[in-house]
């Protein structure tokens, strides 16, 4: 059986951003096996009675430092956005309805877009530059975002990571190994390739 690595995340979160710029870099120079798991990180946090980050003036403070210092020490282009945090609903239903071969550029984009350019992801003329950059049909976009089937499955990703006793992103699961946080990445891929 082939191993794989499942990458929780939301486009929300700035350390989901950092591990999947790490993720991208290693994955040109080894071949790794990742299963992406978009989940509504305030919807995990809801279900854990989490209060966020986002919300503590102190933790914020120190998230934005402590962001900047990993994106500086790993050579990966980021900007605080200003922005933070938004709604990344529609974008996260988005991913689960696109073509699986835009997937990948979908991920890069709206990341970019968010942590790189320091752009508000939720305004609609912003989204439809990502979809546009993207080559996905606006309309489709628009139409399956609003599909209950779409709607349940992030819904259901979501309960699924909470049932898993995830409470954050990113996560990665090797197995059923539980590593928490893109600090913790190194700590995945030795047991990805143990």
């Amino acid at each position: 059986m082939t191993k794989s690595l499942d990458f929780y995340f939301d486009f929300i979160s700035p350390y989901s951003f950092l591990a999947y710029k790490k993720l991208k870099s290693l994955k040109q120079n080894h071949k790794i096996v990742i299963n992406y798991k978009p989940i509504l990180l305030g919807g995990l946090h809801k279900l854990g009675g989490i209060i966020a980050p986002a919300f503590n003036e102190r933790k914020m403070k120190n998230m934005k430092n402590d962001c900047e210092l990993v994106a500086t020490k790993n050579n990966i282009q980021f900007k605080w956005n200003e922005r933070f945090p938004i709604n990344s609903l529609n974008l996260m239903r988005g991913y689960l309805a696109i073509d699986i071969n835009l997937k990948d550029k979908f991920f890069d984009v709206c990341f970019d877009a968010y942590w790189k350019e320091n752009i508000d992801i939720s305004k609609e003329e912003n989204v439809e530059n990502i979809l546009k950059n993207c080559e996905i049909d606006k309309n489709f976009f628009l139409k399956e975002i609003q599909n209950p089937i779409i709607k349940d499955k992030l819904k259901e990703l979501t309960e699924a990571a909470f049932k898993k006793d995830i409470f954050g992103a990113p996560t990665f699961i090797v197995g059923n190994k539980i590593f928490w946080g893109q600090d913790r990445l190194d700590y995945a891929l030795e047991e990805y390739y143990s």
